[in-house]
């Protein structure tokens, strides 16, 4: 009851002076609609590249050849990785569902008076699932069309737009290296990853990357799709011991090969995101300690102000934790409001920066329970030291202030 009563005196008090308290929420509600809106940027980047890197495929492992040099310096990359390297991984780890051989260079593809430079990349047809690739038209090259090196392709969308190809190019012939060859297939967009841009490539059956295209006798890397996740470590120390035997490394010796693996890769994307997000909200956190000042502030403007009403309910028997008390609530109560139309304010922000850049945003729960709790924390952090002020007034002097 003398809690209700006493909330009822801090709104009434608020009321009195609606300007006052809605400058005071300000600097709250632009700390919270930003920490909310700068971790939905965060969190959306983190979303966006979890995406892209799963869209390359899961339970992935990736051998390459390791470099060549010495003390440092490297003077280019191992040629060991054969395709009987990846059919002894395929059969002497029991958790490897399949495995994909890669040869890949970049090269010049015409279509009549149309060319483009573009990664061409040889392969088996388990390429498609472990890289979890889609097919827009056509089909994927067979396993009798990689037996017999047929002169096969299935292209990127993009390098069907660079080359002009008509809407349907199935059947149509293109020119690799000089070599004609037969599309069979579109893969279905995944867009531009930054770094490489798996729409603007040519796949092709790696015997005929290896024995007609480029002449090639080593892979570029061995593709392994792990059938479990948790297995995924396990599998990369079998692929190991596996690859050491084959390539004749005694203990000790360096080895001409490595292995990527793939949760690795997400932990350090996690990690660099989390570092990001972290970084964001603390900028955004300092507009909340800005609007804390600005509590402060107005609530030692309403204790002097209200000196008088201090010393008369003291006179009446207020104690020192009853004015405490109403006063450490104003605070809250300005700090809440302000938190619940920042939260309004934050969420508007997300959609608005969202729809006007390239940024995908999303905004958590727990973002929102974050920057709510550092509201009130800020509202009673603040507002302690004019409640406490207000408090300790003495009851005498205060009826006398003019």
């Amino acid at each position: 009851m003398i809690l209700m009563t006493t909330i009822k005196m801090a709104l009434k008090g608020l009321y009195a002076n609606k300007l006052r308290s809605f400058l005071a929420m300000l600097g709250i509600i632009i700390g919270v609609g930003a920490v909310i809106s700068m971790l939905a940027i965060a969190t959306g980047a983190k979303r966006e590249m979890m995406d892209r890197i799963t869209s390359m495929g899961t339970n992935l492992l990736v051998v390459r050849p390791g470099q060549l040099g010495s003390h440092g310096v490297m003077s280019g990359t191992r040629q060991n990785l054969t395709v009987d390297d990846a059919k002894a991984l395929l059969n002497e780890v029991n958790a490897i569902e399949q495995v994909a051989p890669v040869v890949s260079s970049n090269a010049q593809v015409k279509y009549f008076n149309k060319n483009s430079r573009v990664n061409v990349t040889g392969t088996a047809i388990t390429y498609q699932t472990i890289r979890d690739y889609h097919l827009e038209k056509g089909r994927f090259f067979s396993e009798s069309e990689v037996n017999s090196t047929a002169r096969v392709a299935v292209l990127g969308p993009q390098t069907v737009e660079d080359l002009e190809l008509p809407d349907n190019p199935i059947g149509e012939k293109i020119k690799l290296k000089g070599i004609n060859f037969r599309v069979v297939g579109v893969l279905k967009s995944k867009g531009d990853m930054g770094w490489y841009n798996p729409d603007n490539q040519v796949l092709i059956p790696y015997t005929t990357a290896m024995k007609i295209v480029f002449g090639f006798d080593s892979l570029r890397e061995i593709n392994i799709q792990v059938n479990n996740s948790d297995a995924l470590m396990e599998v990369e120390t079998a692929a190991a011991v596996v690859l050491k035997k084959r390539h004749k490394i005694a203990p000790g010796q360096e080895d001409d090969f490595y292995i990527r693996n793939q949760a690795d890769f997400i932990e350090m994307v996690s990690e660099t995101n989390r570092t990001f997000a972290i970084l964001l909200g603390s900028i955004a956190s300092i507009s909340l300690l800005v609007g804390g000042i600005g509590i402060m502030n107005i609530m030692l403007v309403t204790v002097t102000e209200r000196t008088r009403e201090i010393g008369i309910r003291k006179a009446i028997g207020a104690k020192d934790r009853d004015i405490l008390r109403q006063f450490l609530i104003e605070a809250i109560i300005i700090s809440g409001i302000g938190g619940i139309i920042g939260v309004a304010a934050g969420f508007e922000a997300s959609r608005i920066i969202g729809n006007a850049t390239q940024f995908q945003t999303v905004v958590e729960p727990s973002g929102v329970i974050l920057a709510l709790s550092f509201s009130v924390a800020v509202g009673i952090f603040f507002g302690y030291y004019p409640a406490r002020r207000a408090a300790l007034l003495d009851p005498v002097e205060s009826l006398y202030y003019e």
